[in-house]
């Protein structure tokens, strides 16, 4: 487990993340983390963009339901 101490960064708080983390998390300097909220109640810090996620999941079930006229669409 990896702990990290909220320190004063201009006139807001923030989290250095060490080049371990950020290998984990799969991130590097100028990336945008997403704090999310977890089913069980605690929170999760991802790369990741729920709601870009949840679009994206939309957009595939569209192009699956609708293939037909997605085709007659692109000519």
């Amino acid at each position: 487990m990896l702990s990290f101490k909220i320190t004063t960064v201009g006139a807001s708080s923030g989290v250095i993340l060490t080049k371990e983390a950020m290998a984990r998390l799969r991130v590097k300097k100028g990336d945008t983390l997403y704090l999310t909220e977890a089913p069980d109640g605690g929170y999760r810090l991802t790369p990741y963009d729920p709601d870009f996620a949840r679009q994206m999941a939309l957009a595939e079930e569209v192009m699956h339901d609708d293939r037909e006229v997605l085709r007659a669409l692109a000519k």
